[in-house]
């Protein structure tokens, strides 16, 4: 007992020299498994192969091109997304009818008539555009006499209007939110403006998208928009503690940083598909439209968060002398 305790200063002084010394406590031939890239047989990606600027400049011409797409539409109806009936006002019908998209399209061939979703129970809603008092008082008793079972709700263009500010508030105040938190968190200039372009890249990148394929902007997809916001950082914040607050090798931070990241991706992703599924095939679409920009947006949060922040913070901490 007596030597066990002379030894125990000795080993801890000798533990002490070999932490300094950077000297591992395994053996040299052992090798701990640490993968440099992530393989589960659809990605194979190397975050350390490529250059800061290799990195980053295959997002930035993405992001260039989504900006345009934005201005483009914002020069055409006034926002940077084709907005819904919620926010340029207009009038939404559900009926229930056996008849196709089609014959409903001749019915109301003399109505502003957007679009026909198709529900469950051959329920069919009929999204129209705005329309003055005679068209309007002409549409809803054309469709009291046909289906007298019919659902006609109506959106002024000035109260869609006041949503669009509404909505817009929002956006702006929840980005700047994250920006706050985001600053607070690192407090350097250079590692906090990374995950805040990321964030702004996911959003325009998404909503471009959006005009690309033809989702208006509504209140259900501008609350996507939202939950974007919190999905994007997520990652950007785990990569940028796992690479500044973390000891060891630059490129060993961040593949452990990658891997994990890209494994919480790929399962929300997974969650938001069996949504997109189950709404696509039970004919719920406000809650397709939602899952449909989380989709979007979180493919997008692949590109910003590893190309992009990732060669970021690896130029940050190069050009710092941080190997």
């Amino acid at each position: 007992m007596e030597k066990m305790c002379k030894l125990r200063p000795q080993l801890r002084y000798l533990l002490k020299k070999r932490r300094e010394a950077q000297i591992p406590w395994y053996p040299k031939h052992f090798t701990l498994p640490h993968p440099k890239y992530w393989d589960m047989g659809f990605i194979t990606y190397d975050v350390n192969k490529y250059t800061p600027r290799q990195m980053v400049i295959i997002p930035m011409v993405l992001l260039a091109i989504s900006l345009v797409i934005l201005g483009y539409t914002m020069a055409t109806t006034g926002m940077p997304v084709q907005p819904g009936i919620d926010f340029s006002g207009g009038t939404a019908v559900t009926i229930f009818t056996t008849a196709t998209p089609d014959e409903l399209k001749g019915v109301f061939s003399d109505y502003p008539l957007l679009s026909i979703g198709e529900g469950i129970n051959n329920g069919k809603l009929l999204k129209f555009g705005p329309m003055d008092d005679t068209h309007l008082q002409a549409l809803a008793t054309k469709v009291s006499e046909q289906y007298p079972d019919a659902k006609i709700d109506q959106i002024g263009a000035s109260f869609g209007k006041t949503l669009q500010e509404q909505a817009a508030i929002a956006v702006i105040f929840s980005f700047i939110g994250m920006t706050i938190v985001v600053f607070l968190a690192f407090r350097t200039f250079v590692p906090s403006g990374a995950v805040v372009l990321s964030a702004f890249a996911d959003i325009v990148m998404t909503a471009a998208a959006m005009n690309v394929v033809g989702i208006n902007l509504s209140l259900p997809t501008t609350a996507a928009l939202l939950m974007l916001i919190g999905y994007s950082v997520d990652s950007d914040i785990l990569l940028t503690m796992r690479v500044l607050k973390r000891q060891g090798k630059l490129d060993e931070k961040l593949a452990g940083a990658f891997h994990t990241g890209i494994i919480m991706t790929t399962t929300t992703i997974a969650a938001v598909g069996a949504m997109w599924v189950v709404t696509l095939l039970g004919q719920i679409t406000t809650i397709w439209e939602i899952a449909s920009v989380l989709l979007i947006g979180l493919f997008f949060d692949l590109i910003n968060t590893w190309p992009t922040n990732a060669g970021i913070i690896k130029w940050y901490v190069l050009k710092r002398g941080k190997r």
